[in-house]
């Protein structure tokens, strides 16, 4: 990268959820990127969320993995790709190709995924390559595939400003994909007659422009929307012409849905919802033309969450709304590159193209690949994958971009499987996290801003991602990793790509295998041949582009045509199967998912201090109705325990909770807490067909955790995983600041004892001059430590639930040691006022800064708050708690 590029905007895409947005990034001189969003891009039109705006501040050197590492010892690059094409090879020599696997990621660019799913399907023989993607979506690809015949997602976010009626079910738009949101919202406020709908156990952020909140009870989706087929039906409402000339099953799915359902009342009560609600649910769907049905995890994550995409699709195909604008069944998915994923076969029980294991299909790609190897047939899916490391049946994996030691169910066997395995390969752009330590070889994997090649977003358009900065060490590509890989294995003729451009272009090629049949919507041949000057200079666009002139695609199914053979819909029969229920041992739900401003397992997210500020620990969510029942506080920590496992973590009561039910984030790993990671509490219950796990539905108890004592403590650099496993306490988190790092504590010991360990650990790690008090009676113990003049490290004791606010903390650290400052920590007062915590991440606004403004100004909507201090003017995921925040100073 020259410096005259370096200093340009480039274009390129968001890394994180497949909203796709558009991003332009600059380098200064100095290294520093800044990003904006494009408003040339058709998905974001220059918006860019949260965590998208941060994005510059994650493009940094620290903790990165820059050279390859085998069994620990720092190798050159070519000889640990030497190495690992040797040990695959002896592998497969001695136990056949299926001993060998891949688990890839919604984060690798399609060209990564191309090469991956080339290589282990087309040349090792095995079919055992699956994606974190099937923690989010394979359960919408099994029902789109049972409905029209083919992994197609009809529906475009232009179909929500022609809606009458948007339903979102199990999805948190408002957190989850904040652009599609206030796209959602700004149609909205144009069109007063356009109703919202939110389907969803908690009344999240989402429910802020809902018409309608219903929160049934989990895993009673398929019971909702038979019981809406049934009212259809009964009122007249089906498009029998639609359904005659496009579609086949009525009957069936009619007859199961009607059985399902039973009488409202009966409905209402399985559902947990109001006769009422429902009805005026049914009415809404049943008068408006122009239905848009947006789900996304809530209803994939799920032991059954095929049948509760197919009980969704079953109702847009009775009515025929589907294939117009405004009208569509409409997949929202949770990464950035999924569908690129799902095109390119990346999925155990998909070949690449949308192929299917069938002779013709097998026969076409193998001709096409020149390649007598294909795999015969489908491999093991994600669960089931680590199961077979874990029995010795798998003895290589390759663990691509992804962290399955945080994220896959049972982490803690996951983790087992791990350690067992003969051999295990990473590659990755971040050096430490919790699957990384089990790496038997580490390959260096370019990151954002350095790699270069396409992603495809949720309503099927491709964009480009393209590098801004130079990659440092040996860090190289995926599809290059891989590609040296194959060479080395005796695969050279077919792994000779030079760049992204020339994977694309193959790629693309490929889309049109027996397009004469008419078999498949998914065609990209018009942009194949592509040179490196036209892939760099290729706009977003949506396919299908059979001819490079045609990106300009009206809804698909527009002509009631499908994938099938028949070429028609199939409603599918489907029956809502009842879930473990509640029982004295486990009598609570617990329910998983995101929160707004992080993403994953925070490898990246986590870089940026900013996105660490709404919510800065793993928080355990629950109805004050059932916190009372227990005895249980607000703030206190305490231990959630599952058939499978158990955690600590901090409670936070909230209305948005549905009685008998709680919410906990996905995010920590345990780079950032001692005990965080949901997984661990998760069984390994998955979709019988998609093999996508159940995350939204585990029973478990909660207990009150007695300890003793808390503390925050303050370091002006982070403690490493080492030294975090080393803190002599019971319970820890830890949060990036912007010039330090806060840990909050929770301890067994006494607020004394806790106290002298802490001080002890943290003169043990550096040289340094201690400043200390203690207040016996009221069990109050402060330290700081100092070091060349600058305060280093702080921390308070307290006992538990005496510990005061600390924020005013934040601006201290690495600050010239005054006598104010001094006065201000021992005497554990603030020398500077307590702004109290972020509100809105975008702009850095405080809640107390939003409080007084609101007071000042008289303010009555978020709108006028934002005009005085910013807040909530960008992404306008904090206008939710910004309008809550107004009701609750004009109360006072």
């Amino acid at each position: 990268m020259s410096q005259q590029q370096s200093q340009q905007w480039i274009k390129t895409t968001c890394p994180y959820c497949g909203t796709g947005c558009g991003v332009e990034a600059k380098v200064a001189s100095d290294g520093k990127v800044t990003v904006r969003g494009d408003a040339a891009h058709p998905a974001n039109s220059g918006l860019l969320c949260s965590k998208g705006s941060a994005l510059g501040e994650t493009v940094i050197k620290e903790g990165r993995l820059q050279h390859a590492y085998i069994k620990g010892h720092k190798e050159p690059l070519n000889k640990a790709l030497s190495f690992v094409a040797a040990r695959l090879s002896h592998i497969i020599a001695e136990h056949g190709p299926e001993s060998v696997a891949f688990y890839v990621s919604g984060q690798l660019l399609t060209e990564d995924y191309y090469v991956a799913n080339k290589l282990i399907k087309g040349f090792i023989g095995s079919s055992n390559i699956d994606s974190n993607s099937r923690l989010c979506m394979s359960s919408a690809v099994a029902g789109h595939k049972r409905a029209f015949g083919e992994d197609v997602v009809p529906g475009s976010y232009d179909d929500l400003e022609h809606a009458e009626l948007v339903t979102l079910v199990g999805s948190n738009l408002a957190w989850c994909h904040p652009i599609v949101y206030q796209r959602l919202k700004r149609a909205k406020v144009a069109n007063p007659h356009l109703k919202v709908v939110v389907i969803d156990p908690r009344r999240t952020d989402s429910c802020d422009i809902a018409d309608l909140h219903l929160p049934l009870n989990g895993g009673t989706d398929v019971a909702l929307f038979n019981g809406l087929l049934a009212y259809l039906s009964e009122h007249g409402k089906l498009n029998t012409d639609y359904i005659k000339h496009s579609t086949e099953g009525l009957e069936a799915a009619l007859q199961s849905a009607v059985e399902d359902a039973g009488d409202l009342p009966a409905l209402a009560q399985t559902c947990g919802l109001e006769p009422e609600a429902l009805i005026r649910f049914f009415q809404l769907f049943a008068d408006n033309q122009r239905c848009v049905t947006v789900f996304s995890q809530g209803v994939n994550q799920s032991s059954q969450g095929v049948d509760k995409v197919n009980a969704i699709i079953n109702n847009h195909l009775a009515t025929g709304k589907i294939g117009r604008l405004g009208a569509s069944a409409f997949s929202i998915t949770g990464q950035p590159n999924a569908m690129g994923g799902r095109e390119v076969g990346a999925l155990s029980n998909l070949l690449a193209g949308h192929l299917d294991y069938v002779p013709e299909h097998l026969a076409a790609l193998s001709q096409f690949w020149q390649t007598e190897q294909l795999s015969q047939k489908p491999g093991y899916k994600a669960v089931e994958l680590f199961e077979k490391i874990g029995s010795g049946e798998i003895k290589a994996v390759w663990i691509m971009g992804t962290n399955p030691a945080v994220s896959l169910p049972e982490s803690a066997k996951v983790r087992e499987a791990l350690l067992a395995c003969p051999l295990v390969v990473v590659s990755d752009c971040i050096a430490e996290t919790d699957t990384t330590r089990y790496a038997d070889v580490l390959l260096p994997a370019a990151a954002w801003g350095e790699r270069d090649g396409t992603v495809t977003n949720s309503e099927r358009m491709i964009s480009r991602q393209r590098a801004f900065v130079s990659a440092e060490g040996d860090t190289k590509p995926d599809w290059y990793l891989l590609s040296q890989v194959a060479k080395n294995m005796g695969f050279a003729s077919a792994f000779d790509y030079q760049s992204s451009a020339d994977i694309f272009s193959e790629h693309a090629a490929l889309s049109g295998l027996l397009s004469d049949t008419g078999e498949r919507l998914f065609n990209i041949s018009g942009l194949s041949g592509k040179d490196q000057q036209g892939f760099d200079q290729l706009s977003p666009q949506r396919w299908p582009i059979a001819l490079e002139t045609n990106t300009d695609n009206k809804s698909l199914f527009s002509e009631g045509r499908f994938s099938t053979a028949s070429g028609k819909a199939q409603l599918i029969a489907v029956t809502n199967q009842s879930l473990q229920p509640p029982s004295q041992a486990f009598p609570l739900v617990l329910n998983t998912g995101r929160v707004r401003d992080q993403w994953h397992t925070m490898t990246r997210t986590g870089l940026a201090p900013q996105l660490s500020s709404h919510t800065s620990e793993p928080l355990l969510e629950i109805h004050p109705q059932d916190a009372a029942n227990q005895g249980l506080c607000d703030g206190e920590v305490v231990t959630v325990n599952s058939q499978v496992g158990e955690l600590k973590v901090r409670l936070s009561i909230s209305e948005g909770q549905k009685v008998g039910y709680l919410f906990m984030p996905i995010h920590w790993n345990t780079q950032y807490s001692s005990d965080g990671l949901v997984s661990n509490l998760v069984a390994s219950s998955v979709d019988p067909i998609s093999g996508q796990p159940e995350s939204k539905y585990t029973p478990v108890k909660i207990s009150a955790w007695e300890y003793a004592s808390e503390a925050v403590l303050l370091t002006a650099n982070a403690l490493s995983t080492q030294q975090c496993q080393a803190l002599p306490v019971d319970y820890w988190v830890k949060q990036g600041l912007g010039d330090g790092y806060l840990y909050r504590i929770a301890d067994t010991s006494e607020p004394a004892m806790l106290a002298s360990k802490l001080k002890a650990f943290l003169l043990s790690q550096a040289k340094l001059q201690s400043l200390d008090f203690a207040d016996q009676v009221k069990q109050h113990y402060r330290s700081a430590l100092v070091v060349e003049g600058e305060l280093f490290s702080s921390f308070t004791a307290a006992a538990k639930g005496q510990l005061d606010s600390s924020s005013w903390l934040e601006s201290l650290l690495q600050q010239p040691m005054s006598d104010n400052i001094r006065r201000g920590v021992l005497a554990g007062t603030s020398p500077a006022p307590d702004l109290g915590k972020i509100v809105c991440s975008c702009h850095q606004v405080r809640q107390q800064t939003i409080s007084e403004v609101i007071a000042e100004h008289d303010c009555d909507s978020a709108e006028q708050v934002g005009r005085h201090c910013k807040a909530g003017t960008n992404c306008g995921s904090c206008v939710p708690e910004i309008k809550r925040m107004i009701k609750t100073v004009s109360i006072e």
